[in-house]
C-alpha cells in the first residue's frame, strides 16, 4: 500500500485584507468626512431656512433680531393653516422676504370692519394682536390665494395693502426662535376651534419663549 505525498486540493481561496498605507486612509478618511457634511449641510438648507425679524410688524408675538428656523417641506406636502406664521418672498420685491400670519384661506371672503376681522361673515377671534385694525374693507381669495396679516395690524405691510398672497411665494412653516436664548422655543402659532362654517375662537398652541448663525432677513 503507497500513500500520496501530494497536498490535497481545495476549491477556496483565501483572501488576505492588504493593509492601506497610513497617508491614503487618512485622506479617504478626510474625504468621506467631507463628502458626509456636504450632504448634511445640502439636506439641512433643502428642509429648513434661517431667517433674522426686522421690523415691528409681528409685535407682540415676535419682536425685531429674532432669528427664526422655518420648516421649507410642510408647505410642500400639505397646505397651510389659520393661524400659522409663515415666512414668503414679498410679491412687489422678491427679494426681500416677510414674516406674517395667515389669516384668509383660498375660496374664503375676508372683511374688516369696526375693529373686527371676519372670515364669510363669521367673526375672527385673535387674543395675539397688538390692536385692532383701523382699516376697513372686503377681499374675496382665489383658489390658490392666502391673506396674511402682522399682528402689529395698524404698522404692518401685508394683504391689507398690497392685496392676498399667492401660494408660490410661500418659503415656509416659521416654527422655532432659536436667537436670542432669553425668547428660545416655539414660534406662535394659533389654533381656532371650528364654528359651523369657518374659525371663530382663537387659543395659543404655542408661546414664544431661541446661538447666532447666518441667515437671511424676514422684514415688517
Amino acid at each position: 500500500m503507497s500513500f500520496s505525498t501530494l497536498p490535497e486540493t481545495t476549491s477556496e481561496t483565501n483572501v488576505i485584507p492588504a493593509e492601506p498605507a497610513p497617508g491614503k486612509s487618512l485622506l479617504r478618511e478626510i474625504l468621506e468626512t467631507v463628502l458626509l457634511t456636504v450632504l448634511i449641510y445640502l439636506a439641512v438648507n433643502f428642509a429648513t431656512g434661517r431667517f433674522r425679524i426686522e421690523g415691528s410688524s409681528m409685535e407682540p408675538s415676535m419682536h425685531p433680531n429674532q432669528y427664526v428656523l422655518v420648516d421649507k417641506v410642510s408647505y410642500k406636502l400639505g397646505n397651510p393653516h389659520r393661524g400659522d406664521v409663515v415666512v414668503f418672498n414679498y410679491p412687489l420685491a422678491t427679494e426681500r422676504d416677510f414674516i406674517k400670519r395667515v389669516i384668509g384661506l383660498p375660496g374664503e371672503t375676508v372683511s374688516v370692519s369696526g375693529g373686527v376681522i371676519s372670515i364669510d361673515g363669521q367673526p375672527l377671534d385673535e387674543p395675539y394682536i397688538a390692536a385692532p385694525p383701523i382699516y376697513e374693507n372686503s377681499w374675496t381669495l382665489g383658489p390658490d390665494q392666502y391673506f396674511v396679516l402682522g399682528d402689529n395690524r395698524n404698522s404692518s405691510s401685508d394683504s391689507h395693502s398690497w392685496g392676498p398672497l399667492d401660494r408660490h411665494y410661500l418659503i415656509g412653516r416659521a416654527v422655532f426662535v432659536y436667537w436670542p436664548p432669553t425668547l428660545w422655543g416655539t414660534v406662535p402659532h394659533y389654533t381656532y376651534a371650528d364654528a359651523p362654517e369657518h374659525s371663530a375662537l382663537a387659543s395659543p398652541s404655542a408661546i414664544p419663549s431661541a446661538s447666532p448663525s447666518p441667515g437671511q432677513n424676514a422684514y415688517p
